[in-house]
């Protein structure tokens, strides 16, 4: 069971199903499809549904116990719990969530398990970095009311709405519009929004897909590192296969044999 469910072509039907699971949700939205193959899409999903409760079955069938100590077996777990919520009741709500199936590509496909791995190693970085880009904008947002509250109220007359300001600023969306309106009455003003920009858009936030781009690469060498101990390992065996079978293949040592360095020097000292 376990050969089968690492078999290259299993894992790509599987990874067939949950595409054809996530086009035939995406055609249950329109009224137009619903109407004309709405019951063969209803088929589909049911179909499909039946073939994660069996891949989940025979994955806890073939590694027991280890089954929940992967993290990922987890996910996979509550994504077919979510399919099997009745479609009526007070959890029908929960069916919008059947789309979330198809985010078990993520388990499906190796190399999107890596990249969710990078993110996930790379959270303790990205949450100083966030801590770091809010003490920014907190500093900016208590200076930006202190001198353009009275000019432009609307934008910077409170701390909460200069901070929300401050990250449409960070967006890039819309600040020339906020700038000109300041610069009528405060000329030098650029000098802040230009600063800020820079510090906020151009450092802090590249710091991000520096940290991101570090992880993932960490990740990429930890596989690789992996993948060179399991072809040691396997090597080591296979050395101590060949050791065996040689020392089986090897005759025993007879009495009086001259390779026996006991008897041989035995023999001398009578001689003597």
């Amino acid at each position: 069971m376990r050969a089968l469910l690492a078999h290259p072509r299993f894992e790509r039907a599987i990874t067939a199903v949950i595409l054809l699971n996530a086009i035939t949700i995406g055609c249950e939205t329109s009224s137009f499809v619903m109407g004309w193959i709405g019951e063969p899409l209803h088929v589909v999903d049911r179909v499909v549904v039946g073939v994660f409760v069996l891949e989940l079955a025979a994955r806890l069938y073939a590694h027991r116990g280890a089954f929940f100590k992967d993290p990922w077996n987890w996910f996979d777990t509550a994504i077919v719990a979510i399919a099997l919520v009745p479609a009526s009741g007070p959890a029908s709500v929960l069916r919008t969530l059947r789309i979330m199936r198809a985010l078990r590509l993520v388990t499906a496909v190796p190399s999107m398990r890596r990249v969710i791995s990078a993110l996930l190693a790379a959270i303790p970085g990205m949450a100083s970095i966030l801590g770091l880009l809010i003490i920014i904008m907190y500093v900016a947002a208590v200076m930006a009311t202190q001198w353009f509250g009275r000019t432009a109220p609307a934008y910077f007359g409170e701390i909460p709405t200069s901070l929300f300001t401050l990250f449409q600023v960070l967006t890039g969306e819309g600040w020339p519009d906020i700038a000109d309106q300041i610069m009528d009455v405060h000329p030098w003003a650029w000098i802040f929004f230009v600063a800020y920009i820079l510090v906020s858009s151009f450092v802090v936030l590249n710091l991000f897909i520096a940290v991101v781009v570090n992880a993932m690469d960490d990740e990429s060498t930890s596989a690789e590192e992996q993948r060179t101990d399991d072809r040691l390992k396997a090597i080591t065996e296979e050395l101590a296969r060949l050791h065996a079978k040689l020392d089986a293949l090897q005759p025993p040592a007879r009495a009086g044999d001259p390779a026996d360095g006991s008897e041989a020097s035995a023999s001398l000292s009578n001689a003597s």
